[in-house]
């Protein structure tokens, strides 16, 4: 049985603690917690001028008008787009979900929102990796620049944080071990979907935007992509062989946990009885 790397980070004890081969300090898979940075990017360019959250999507992209879904809908979860993107994955490609889902794809599903749409925007939340999909592309039209620079523009540089990307060199990027200690193949998330799920970042740097974002507040109030319950304000995120939980107390409790081989459900279940044991 592959064994469960660990890395754990919380305000009573910020000093990382490590387990079975994590460390602090190398590159993993943030999975969903990627959108928190995409929903911060956007409220960043707002305030910029650069766009409005209010804009429907085709001010900004070749998609079919009149669907009603803007930009905040898509940060929101209430855009009425499903969780995946539309086209079929190949059969070969499931184990790796997101490779065939590339720009073609992606200008594809954008001509055809108003069918791919299951229901009118505003009327249900949805969680929808598809949606933060066009909401990076619209974020990369508006600004003009790769999904990178925006994001090291307006979110990274600002808040003097610097261990996050979509490609780190291989010899700083952490693998989930799978049988006889050969690394696991993460998934190709470097393409559209990227702003929904595909960057990469170290545990502290995950407990530096976590801390910086939502208890100091540097950048303003925190962005719509945030999940909100009761006292608690998370994010949490996986892929195949990673999963992520961080989240923060309205009295400045905070804890990230990052695991790799484990079952998402319980990396979230372990954060939180750690987080109501902070004194």
């Amino acid at each position: 049985m592959p064994r469960i790397p660990t890395c754990v980070l919380t305000s009573d004890a910020p000093a990382a603690r490590v387990a079975d081969g994590h460390a602090a300090d190398r590159f993993v898979e943030i999975g969903s917690f990627t959108k928190v940075l995409t929903g911060t990017a956007l409220t960043r360019m707002a305030a910029a001028g650069l766009l409005d959250p209010d804009d429907p999507v085709e001010c900004h992209l070749p998609a079919t008008p009149g669907t009603g879904i803007t930009l905040r809908n898509l940060a929101t979860h209430t855009s009425g787009l499903p969780r995946l993107p539309p086209e079929p994955i190949p059969v070969h490609r499931l184990a790796d979900p997101y490779a065939a889902f590339d720009e073609s794809a992606l200008t594809r599903a954008l001509g055809r929102l108003d069918e791919v749409a299951v229901r009118p925007p505003g009327q249900q939340e949805e969680y929808s990796n598809f949606g933060y999909a066009v909401l990076g592309a619209a974020l990369v039209a508006a600004a003009g620049v790769p999904y990178e620079e925006l994001l090291a523009e307006h979110v990274l540089r600002p808040l003097d944080v610097h261990e996050v990307g979509a490609r780190p060199d291989a010899d700083r990027r952490l693998l989930a071990p799978g049988l006889f200690g050969r690394a696991r193949r993460p998934w190709t998330m470097d393409g559209p979907i990227l702003p929904a799920g595909g960057l990469w970042a170290t545990p502290r740097a995950v407990a530096d935007l976590l801390v910086r974002l939502a208890i100091e507040r540097r950048l303003g109030d925190p962005a719509p992509s945030w999940q909100r319950s009761g006292a608690l304000l998370w994010h949490n995120g996986a892929t195949r062989h990673a999963s992520l939980f961080a989240g923060a107390t309205d009295d400045g409790r905070w804890v990230v946990v990052h695991r790799l081989n484990a079952d998402s459900d319980d990396t979230d279940r372990t954060a939180i009885d750690l987080i109501r044991r902070i004194a």
